[in-house]
């Protein structure tokens, strides 16, 4: 039987990248997920925004151009509202490839990452797999997505308010276009939050997403619907992929980390609640996540975990928690269409250029824990 410091449940963003920090830091891990191949089964369109293009090292050349213009629709599609930053503020990633990059560079920090490995269950440190020999671990990492099976293993809160996603995805031909983000306000289509079209460049995006139990047609249904007219949709030059997921929006979960393990990325919560935005919070908060696991395991401190605490993230997103709530409330296109008249004023157009445009996606989370000499003697 294989013994590791540490096993990473997941190999999405937040689980290699959390891998590789701690590698990093001396540990042996391990990285296991059930797919058989990272370019199958995502469930993100792979917009980055600005802060984290700032803040992270990402490939430049997986990343299509800058984006600078959103445009909101209301249900009638008239007049959108648009806004444009002075400053590049979106850049949409080949997201297969992206995966592909995280797992080498786990790969060169001395990570094992083994796919088409089914978690089953873990207790008393041993875990079990489907299509693999159980692995004793010291701690576990629950990277497995928005309902995550190693969160009730360890007893820790799981995410219960879930927008549903869905998107196709498909090649265009070369332009000379200026890219922009077109989001459409329409609950018909996407009740609670919005449809979207945006493009990398080489392929263009097409999604909705909303609460299920107001899709009462389906969202495969609506998604067609919405793409058959879609604001900014480019012909598709090839072969269409289909996307799509649960995306949870009940803000990061209280009970994070316990003794045997913790919780990263969307089994963490690390949406933005209001946006839904979860690439920046899921790098952030597997900065966090190695650094504290790193220091409980080298001290055996249990007091380290409370560093990694969901409670006191939860403060500093009252305002979106309060926003989420309205944007759900908007069941009818009256409601939309006057929410986006709202929106044209000038105090309302401040208000959504803080929210597409701000500094403000995800915070930073003690910064000092996030060094690597943190974990030093």
């Amino acid at each position: 039987m294989q013994t590791v410091d540490v096993l990473v449940v997941g190999a999405g963003l937040a689980g290699l990248h959390t891998a590789r920090l701690l590698a990093q830091r001396g540990l042996d891990v391990m990285v296991v997920d059930r797919r058989r191949s990272l370019s199958t089964g995502i469930r993100t369109t792979g917009i980055f925004v600005r802060r984290t293009l700032d803040d992270f090292d990402l490939p430049d050349h997986l990343l299509g151009p800058g984006i600078r213009d959103v445009l909101l629709y209301p249900p009638s599609r008239r007049a959108p509202i648009r806004l444009t930053s002075d400053r590049d503020e979106y850049r949409v990633a080949d997201m297969a490839a992206v995966y592909e990059h995280a797992d080498r560079a786990a790969a060169s920090a001395g990570v094992r990452v083994l796919l088409g490995v089914r978690y089953v269950d873990a207790s008393m440190g041993l875990v079990r797999f489907a299509g693999a020999e159980p692995v004793r671990t010291r701690f576990i990492v629950g990277a497995d997505g928005a309902r995550s099976r190693v969160a009730r293993d360890l007893g820790l809160d799981v995410n219960r308010r879930f927008l549903v996603g869905a998107e196709i995805v498909h090649p265009i031909a070369p332009g000379d276009a200026t890219p922009a983000f077109h989001c459409v306000l329409d609950p018909r289509v996407a009740p609670g939050y919005l449809g979207w079209v945006i493009d990398d460049g080489r392929h263009a995006h097409v999604g909705v997403a909303g609460y299920p139990d107001a899709m009462r047609t389906g969202i495969r249904h609506l998604l067609s619907t919405f793409a058959a007219d879609a604001p900014g949709r480019t012909a598709p030059t090839g072969p269409v992929e289909r996307r799509g997921g649960p995306i949870p929006v009940g803000g990061v979960l209280r009970r994070l980390a316990c003794p045997a393990g913790l919780l990263v990325g969307d089994a963490a919560g690390a949406v933005s609640p209001l946006t839904a935005g979860g690439l920046d919070p899921c790098l952030r908060m597997s900065e966090l996540a190695a650094a504290v696991v790193a220091r409980y395991l080298r001290t055996g401190d249990p007091g380290t975990l409370r560093r990694y605490d969901g409670n006191a993230l939860r403060t500093r997103f009252r305002g979106r928690l309060l926003l989420r709530r309205a944007f759900a409330g908007i069941r009818y296109p009256a409601a939309a269409e006057a929410a986006v008249a709202v929106l044209r004023r000038r105090p309302g157009r401040l208000l959504a250029a803080r929210i597409l445009f701000g500094d403000g996606s995800f915070p930073d989370l003690e910064p000092r824990l996030a060094d690597p000499a943190f974990d030093r003697p």
